[in-house]
Order: structure tokens, then sequence, then C-alpha cells
């Protein structure tokens, strides 16, 4: 299954859902959203991914002044999802158990989350991304089947292993959009 092109993405997702860099006014908002991830993910087996309260405010600052955090938003203004993306290489990426697709130039994925409110966020998400970069590296823990899950679904090739900030394991996935 491919990823549509960001053009085809479900009317719901484009019409009342805006993606925007988060400000520091975002940041209490954040601060619920990544707890409601944290929680999903603990109940749905993953509960190790996000420890100790990670992503943390310093960590959501950090994104926030480097320019690489976004919101999702509702028409009504409510923040509904967050991530980081950034463009250029990760050193968490630098080295692999296995082999990227492309040394291409590519943006990177991280810290995505939802408040549960509204579905297709991650779908928005990774379409808005491709907008942006044809080339897209994203990892998630071993235990995060929902994310797996939709990582192949969104067309993403698993290519090996590497070792996140934490030092523990992630399972490294690239995508390629081509178009069409």
């Amino acid at each position: 299954v491919s990823l549509p092109p960001p053009s085809s993405i479900s009317p719901m997702a484009t019409s009342k859902l805006t993606i925007r860099r988060s400000t520091l006014t975002d940041l209490p908002r954040l601060l619920e959203v990544t707890a409601h991830a944290r929680a999903f993910m603990a109940e749905t087996g993953n509960p190790t991914q996000w420890r100790d309260g990670y992503p943390t405010e310093a960590v959501l600052r950090e994104d926030i002044a480097l320019g690489r955090g976004y919101v999702c938003e509702t028409e009504e203004g409510r923040v509904v999802g967050s991530f980081c993306f950034a463009l250029g290489e990760d050193p968490t990426y630098r080295e692999i158990t296995g082999a990227w697709l492309s040394e291409e130039p590519y943006g990177v994925i991280h810290r995505l989350a939802s408040s549960g409110e509204v579905g297709g966020i991650a779908r928005l998400v990774f379409g808005w991304c491709f907008e942006q970069i044809p080339n897209i590296r994203v990892d998630t823990h071993a235990d995060n089947q929902v994310m797996q899950s939709l990582l192949t679904r969104l067309g993403f090739v698993v290519c090996g292993t590497i070792i996140a900030g934490d030092g523990y394991p992630r399972i490294a996935y690239q995508r390629l959009f081509r178009g069409g």
C-alpha cells in the first residue's frame, strides 16, 4: 500500500486541520497532547518508548526554539497533534545496522503525538512532510505496534536498527515518495 499524493489526503483532514510551527504559547497544550500520547502508547503495549515523561518540556522548548516543532490545529484553533520535523542529517541515523534506501537529503519525523480528539493526524502529518521533501526517515520502538502498522500502511520500508538518543534500539524506516 502506498501513501496517496499529499493533495489526495482525506478532505476531512486537510479542510479541518492545519499544520503550523509551534510557539511557546502552545507549550501547556503540547504537554497535554504528549501526555495523552504517552498514556495511549502504554495502553497499547508500548509503555517504555517515552519513559520518564519524555518528551519533556525542555525537549519541546528546544523544538520550538529550533523551528522544528509543529502542531496540528483545528479550524477553531485547538491543538490536537504535535510533531518534530527537521530537514537534514539526523545524528541518530548516522549508524544503522542494515542500510538506508537512499542517502539523498531527507527529513525526519520525531515525537508524533495526538490528543485522540481527531482522527487522521498521522496521515496528515506524513502527507505534509512529503510535501516538504520526498525522502523521509522515522524510527520507532519494537513495542510500538501501532506506529509500525501505520508506517507499513503508508509504504515505509524497514531499513534496520538504530540506537536512539536514550541508548535503546529503534526500528528504522524510510520512504521515498516518487509521486503518483
